[in-house]
């Protein structure tokens, strides 16, 4: 997707320790319309896979999470909590991930009342960095019943691993903009 590739190389902040800032157009402020783009090209790369509903984690995986799903057919989009809200009835799919822009580590809880073994789940993120977190909710669709048929990212960091982290679940990755290098301050990108 050459316009987010153009919005991380124009806006796209490197703060070290590989993490990259983007909060002007994915991560705090949102840019609709690329998004929207973005969840375009999620939609091309996984309609033959007809998934039938979304997870994804919160919070910056809602909103190409949400333009996958609108893009696919306005199918549902579901996302994983970090707190159980009261509503939340017992009992719920829950697993860790490591939170590598807040430290520590961090539950997604899935209330089975939105995640069935029927389904066929394509899971969207934000980022896919060293796969942890995308495992984390692919564990919750394994123990769902439910059918992965894919995965999608925003924004994927090659260097830390974690597409190959992700490989034992044998199912498409698709990321729409690539980042190869993050070594003293750089954001290289593959063509």
């Amino acid at each position: 997707m050459e316009a987010l590739k153009e919005r991380i190389e124009r806006e796209g902040q490197n703060l070290g320790r590989g993490i990259l800032k983007i909060d002007s157009f994915l991560n705090h402020q949102v840019d609709a319309l690329l998004l929207e783009a973005v969840g375009q090209a999620i939609a091309a790369k996984f309609a033959h896979s007809q998934p039938t509903r979304i997870l994804t984690a919160e919070v910056s995986g809602i909103i190409p999470a949400v333009m996958a799903g609108k893009a696919l057919g306005n199918i549902p989009v579901v996302y994983a909590r970090k707190h159980k809200p009261i509503t939340m009835q017992e009992p719920v799919y829950v697993d860790a991930a490591p939170s590598h822009t807040k430290g520590g580590e961090v539950l997604l809880m899935v209330s089975p009342e939105f995640l069935h073994k029927e389904d066929r789940v394509l899971v969207v993120d934000d980022f896919l960095a060293t796969g942890k977190t995308i495992d984390a909710l692919a564990r919750i669709v394994h123990n769902s019943g439910a059918t992965l048929v894919g995965i999608a990212t925003v924004v994927e960091k090659s260097f830390e691993g974690g597409r190959d982290a992700l490989n034992h679940w044998q199912v498409p990755i698709y990321s729409a903009a690539i980042i190869t290098n993050m070594d003293n301050g750089r954001i290289e990108l593959a063509d």
